[in-house]
């Protein structure tokens, strides 16, 4: 099989024309094309989905304009609270971290659970831990210091409220990939800040397989992007392979049934992408705008940031 396609998303939520000066859509822009870029390259020289996507992630985590990685919202306390996951469709095999501070992207931490461990999901002191004995690259907090999301996050503990990103207004900036590679095999990984002010340790659905994240080379790959208790309550990553395998539903309605029909009745906000192994791949989403682009062999990329865009 020579097939292959990529896609990717930023974050969904209220994200308008009005909101974004050009100089800045074209940042998101130009960050979403380097991301699409890093996976597609690996991808057409016949790499794996798995480093597709971990290399599409990290381009995002290691760019401030998204709440992954570097770009990371604070927490209650004061610090940077991470969250990602992996999943391999040929053998459903995943990893997962949650609630880690200091590692330079999450999702290589996913991936050494995954790879390394007998585990699944590893959290805090732990996952920390796991990651350091296998080496991965470590950052001091100053890193990841932004001062326009400081100072939201300090105006917002002074109010005692959380928000769901770093913006004005809903936006959920988590990232997320999804690819197909040459074989036939699909991969799905997610990779969040989480919520500003966010207390007690919660995690959203980001690292939670099914949840947040699910590939399987029977259906799809799936990565997610929303209010996360909602995700988390719907298992939406899952949802949209089991209604492919056992109500033989497409990629597109499986997807558009979940977004646009369950979270939406009950007001739960998001999108999320979705690949299957034919190379279809479809972005619904229910919030003013979703920050995305996918990418298929032989083709120019596509990237979209409103809901009109086409």
């Amino acid at each position: 099989m020579e097939n292959f396609a990529i896609a990717i998303h930023g974050g969904a939520g209220t994200i308008l024309k009005a909101e974004l000066s050009p100089e800045l859509e074209l940042q998101y822009r130009s960050a979403l094309s380097e991301s699409l870029k890093a996976g597609y390259d690996i991808l057409a020289k016949g790499g794996t989905s798995t480093d597709a996507v971990i290399a599409s992630i990290k381009v995002l985590e290691d760019c401030p304009l998204f709440n992954a990685g570097k770009g990371s919202v604070f927490t209650n306390n004061g610090t940077n609270s991470m969250d990602a996951s992996i999943m391999e469709g040929k053998s459903l095999q995943a990893g997962a971290v949650a609630d880690v501070q200091g590692i330079r992207n999450p999702i290589e931490g996913a991936c050494v659970v995954m790879e390394r461990s007998p585990h699944v999901m590893l959290v805090g002191d732990g996952a920390e831990q796991f990651a350091k004995e296998q080496g991965l690259k470590f950052e001091l907090p100053e890193y990841f210091y932004d001062k326009k999301r400081w100072e939201q996050f300090q105006q917002m503990k002074k109010d005692d409220t959380i928000a769901l990103d770093h913006s004005s207004g809903k936006k959920f900036g988590t990232v997320g990939c999804v690819a197909l590679d040459k074989a036939g095999n699909l991969a799905a990984g997610t990779s969040t800040g989480g919520m500003t002010n966010k207390k007690w340790g919660r995690v959203g659905d980001s690292p939670i397989i099914g949840a947040g994240t699910y590939a399987n080379n029977k259906t799809c790959a799936v990565s997610c992007t929303g209010h996360g208790e909602y995700f988390m309550r719907n298992v939406v990553a899952y949802d949209v392979s089991a209604m492919m395998e056992y109500k033989g539903a497409s990629l597109e309605e499986a997807a558009t049934e979940v977004v646009m029909k369950k979270l939406k009745a009950q007001e739960g906000e998001g999108g999320l992408i979705a690949l299957d192994t034919k190379g279809n791949v479809t972005m619904p989403f229910n919030s003013p705008g979703m920050y995305r682009g996918y990418m298929k062999k032989g083709q120019k990329p596509w990237i979209g940031i409103y809901g009109d865009d086409k």
